[in-house]
């Protein structure tokens, strides 16, 4: 049997298996910026308030003055988002807000339930703005679907990051969000998730391959689920097989995966974790065990609102030059180089 095969993604999402639930990749090739923090101007197709053609250079999502998803709700899950390139702003129904950029990730555990806000703001008035982020969900075990919600930031200058020459000569360089590789480790994820635990082998790998690059990774556990997307570059060698840009290959958990990039720079997601064996219900932005715990998420939402919204409106922006940050609901604020 072959040690992995490839899968077909659609429409930007990552093929994926438990414990993640989608993993979605967006690039977006904003022009400049204007006084409000929007595009200059829109293309012929947006369609605004509900933007996600993926034929077009650019999309508003559900924005509709500056790109990204204004307030919206989530029970059950956590979600890792990766800003690749651009800025991010957000706001949250606990009184939390921030701004992160190129390189930082945000880890939030949804828990009971939160609502959060992720805009996108065009910060460059001069030139064109691009956008990539990808974004996981990663499942809670049921005993932490009710766990309180926060979240925290993994600033790009405290995420670990490695350089192998496997050859002696050709880098790869892997950015270790979650998990481990050769023994380093990525700092701690949140308390109530599932890849707090080292038993649960969940990893969350950016993979930067320079041309020639070869790197091996190794296999543990045969019910270990894992998958490898290729984001960036147009092709390279798995097991001397050709993979192609913006496939994902699942690979056996207990075996070792060589790959040899070819000669451009190439660059790859790596996700991994031992499944969370219970039943899943999903529907919209909740995921939990069973079809009436899911009408009962939206019962909730609907009578509380997940704590309400304290927010002057439900796309909010912060001003132009404010830094990266992150403020928490206990008031405190936190800064890339305060940590």
């Amino acid at each position: 049997m072959k040690k992995f095969r490839i899968l077909t993604n659609t429409d930007g999402r990552i093929a994926v298996k438990s414990p993640f639930i989608i993993a979605a990749h967006h690039t977006d090739y904003y022009p400049k910026g204007n006084d409000q923090m929007g595009p200059s101007h829109f293309l012929k197709e947006t369609n605004l308030g509900e933007d996600f053609n993926p034929a077009l250079d650019f999309r508003m999502y559900y924005g509709k003055v500056v790109p990204g998803f204004p307030a919206h709700p989530h029970r059950g899950i956590e979600t890792v988002t990766l800003v690749l390139d651009g800025t991010v702003d957000h706001t949250d129904s606990l009184g939390s807000m921030g701004r992160y950029q190129n390189g930082d990730v945000q880890w939030m555990t949804a828990g009971a339930g939160i609502q959060h806000c992720e805009m996108f703001p065009l910060l460059k008035e001069n030139q064109d703005n691009r956008f990539e982020l990808i974004q996981i969900w990663l499942n809670l075990p049921k005993k932490k679907k009710f766990s309180l919600p926060y979240y925290q930031m993994l600033w790009k200058e405290d995420i670990p990051v490695i350089t192998v020459k496997e050859d002696l000569k050709h880098e790869a360089i892997i950015k270790i969000i979650a998990g481990d590789f050769n023994g380093t480790k990525a700092l701690k994820p949140n308390s109530d998730s599932w890849a707090n635990d080292e038993d649960n082998k969940v990893k969350i790998h950016l993979i930067d391959l320079l041309p020639q690059a070869k790197l091996t990774l190794k296999g543990s556990d045969p019910k270990l689920n894992r998958m490898l997307y290729l984001y960036e570059g147009p092709e390279i060698l798995i097991e001397n097989e050709k993979m192609s840009f913006k496939e994902t290959a699942e690979l056996k958990g207990d075996e070792d995966i060589v790959l040899q990039n070819l000669n451009t720079h190439t660059k790859l997601l790596l996700l991994e974790g031992m499944p969370i064996n219970e039943p899943i219900s999903a529907r919209g932005p909740f995921v939990m065990n069973t079809d009436e715990e899911i009408m009962q998420a939206y019962k909730d939402f609907r009578e509380t609102q997940f704590g309400g919204w304290p927010w002057k409106n439900r796309a909010p922006v912060h001003s132009k030059n404010t830094p990266r940050f992150a403020q928490f609901s206990d008031g405190t604020t936190e800064y890339p180089d305060s940590k």
